[in-house]
């Protein structure tokens, strides 16, 4: 079974075995004949994906009354991995969603690492810093890293903690966050599980 996860750079595939990623610029999807099982963000590489009879598109197999329709597939993919807790994808943006029951309960959208501390520099250059991971949230700070990193990161994990709920942790900075919420499970291959149970609930495996 050949999943993928499609970005705007990169195809990210799982085999069960093994992960790996392909360049959207260089890759050529025609050069695979098996059956791909696939969710895409890149609508110019969905149009030309659906050209292809063995590339077969997840999201249509998806009940979308369970979310809302302008939801990301990728997010919704995460969702379905899991019946309860709190999905934190940290990615590019950091998307913070509550599954109940196997219910979607809904979310929001927080800013990611990178975005948030350009944030920062374009304020001023002497606000230009790494965010803290370790920082004791249960004191104030008193140095300008750590008064940053507290703006920032404090009010993602008194969100978050909040809910009273476990905490699943996928996405590029992943581990970073794993720092900052200690009883957290880090899963790089959530979204591929939420892609097997679509396609269970679809009989298409």
């Amino acid at each position: 079974m050949l999943l993928c996860d499609i970005g705007n750079t990169t195809y990210h595939f799982y085999d069960e075995l093994s992960s790996y990623k392909e360049d959207i610029k260089l890759f050529d999807p025609s050069s695979i004949k098996t059956k791909i099982f696939y969710i895409c963000v890149n609508n110019s590489v969905k149009e030309r994906l659906g050209l292809l009879t063995n590339w077969v598109d997840l999201s249509l197999h998806v009940d979308m009354s369970r979310y809302y329709k302008t939801m990301g597939i990728d997010r919704i993919m995460a969702c379905e991995a899991i019946d309860n807790g709190v999905v934190v994808d940290a990615g590019s943006a950091i998307t913070v969603d509550i599954i109940k029951g196997g219910n979607f309960e809904g979310g929001f959208i927080y800013a990611g690492v990178n975005a948030m501390s350009a944030c920062y520099k374009n304020i001023s250059l002497a606000l230009e810093y790494s965010f803290n991971f370790e920082l004791d949230l249960d004191k104030m700070p008193k140095n300008s890293r750590d008064a940053i990193s507290y703006g920032y990161l404090g009010l993602l994990y008194r969100e978050v903690s909040s809910y009273g709920m476990q905490v699943y942790l996928t996405g590029g900075d992943a581990k970073q966050f794993a720092k900052l919420f200690l009883d957290s499970q880090v899963d790089e291959l959530l979204l591929f599980k939420g892609m097997k149970n679509i396609m269970k609930k679809a009989n298409l495996c």
